[in-house]
């Protein structure tokens, strides 16, 4: 199992080591060890989600008051997406800044996605069915969006499909009425790089008094 970090700081793309033979295949889609070492706290699974996606449908940019907002491991079972995040801290050096990785059922991939960060993905295949696993448990009131189409942000997302017939975004209407990047700043929407900061030095202190009690 592989870690790179992301152009966005507390972005991971991950890659596992896949067993087969003529029965199927193998992999390690999680493992604490190898987690804790790149993003250096355990991932404190609280809910996991599924969605299955018709080609074209874009979701997001989503993220959630910080704290505790809601880091994200993410997964595709089956199909295919483009993933995609968004540094949405306010002060952070990259700030604006988005990157992504294509999540399938061939590389099988997994991307993840750290607190104070946004999140989006674009189904390349219809049926692509995503697997998220979450740090904090789903909050209405506390879950934010920033429009996918945003021209300042300006995601290069996919024109065609997997199999290269031509795309059309679908948005659900909430993130079509979403505010742009811009729009949700001056809103007072967006957490700031010293709180996101704040929040993840707690975590790494609760992690280090937890494996040596000081």
């Amino acid at each position: 199992m592989q870690y790179r970090e992301l152009s966005v700081p507390g972005a991971f793309e991950i890659t596992p080591k896949q067993f087969g033979d003529a029965r199927g295949l193998f992999l390690e889609a999680f493992k604490a060890g190898p987690f804790v070492d790149a993003v250096g706290h355990p991932f404190d699974l609280q809910q996991a989600n599924c969605s299955v996606s018709a080609a074209g449908v874009l979701r997001g940019i989503h993220f959630a008051d910080i704290p505790p907002s809601q880091a994200k491991y993410v997964q595709c079972l089956r199909g295919a997406v483009l993933d995609v995040v968004v540094d949405i801290r306010v002060g952070s050096p990259t700030f604006g800044r988005w990157d992504s990785v294509l999540l399938d059922d061939v590389d099988r991939r997994s991307i993840y996605l750290s607190e104070g960060l946004g999140h989006a993905f674009m189904s390349l295949e219809d049926n692509s069915t995503v697997m998220y696993l979450c740090s904090a448990g789903y909050a209405p009131d506390r879950e934010h969006g920033i429009h996918p189409l945003d021209p300042t942000v300006a995601i290069a997302w996919p024109t065609t499909t997997r199999d290269g017939a031509p795309l059309t975004p679908q948005l659900s209407p909430k993130d079509e009425a979403a505010p742009t990047l811009a729009e949700a700043e001056a809103q007072g929407l967006l957490p700031t790089m010293e709180a996101v900061s704040s929040y993840l030095a707690t975590r790494r202190d609760e992690a280090k008094y937890a494996r040596t009690g000081q």
